[in-house]
């Protein structure tokens, strides 16, 4: 019988890898690895995964570029997530919480908590989106004018680098922002 769940762990950490497949339950999950971000993308694209554990501190492209891929396509979003790291604030210094699409697990963990987390990230990913909703509605208004899918793509494409940008802004201006008021005291 072929594993139902596929779970994709990345991480460049072996021991963290065996932990994961170690804590599942046996026999209804197939484990795939991938030691950095840029196998971690590969593998989400080409192995469709039901489940991602991503660490977010990762060699060649970090867990914070691989999660900002996955939250720019409406495809991957789909996919539940588990954010993985040592240390909450490093997430939480990129991500405001509370994290409604995903759920955050500190490294180590345990398995209940491993399983707990896995369960939040599937009732998580199941949530509606705001920014797909409005997608949607100007998309259909451009169907029914006749503009082209090719041209609604190339929409999507800018509005998603758009939000990429305004999110790097906006860490960017609070880094400033502390940096200054460090400078004031």
């Amino acid at each position: 019988m072929a594993a139902s769940h596929k779970i994709l762990v990345i991480d460049d950490s072996r021991v963290i890898r065996m932990r994961v497949r170690d804590m599942l339950p046996q026999g209804n999950f197939e484990v795939i690895e991938a030691t950095d971000g840029v196998e971690g993308l590969d593998a989400i694209r080409n192995q469709k995964p039901n489940l991602i554990m991503l660490d977010f501190l990762l060699p060649r492209m970090s867990g914070w570029e691989v999660f900002q891929e996955i939250q720019a396509s409406p495809e991957l979003q789909k996919i539940p997530l588990v954010l993985m790291s040592g240390r909450r604030e490093e997430v939480t210094e990129k991500i405001q919480g509370p994290f409604e699409y995903f759920e955050f697990i500190q490294k180590p963990f345990e398995q209940k908590e491993l399983i707990e987390a896995i369960k939040a990230s599937m009732v998580k990913a199941r949530k509606v989106r705001p920014i797909s909703t409005a997608a949607a509605a100007p998309a259909a208004a451009a169907a029914a004018s006749g503009e082209s899918a090719a041209e609604i793509a190339a929409l999507k494409q800018q509005v998603a680098t758009l939000q990429k940008e305004v999110a790097m802004l906006k860490n960017q201006t609070a880094k400033i922002l502390a940096f200054i008021k460090q400078k004031l005291r």
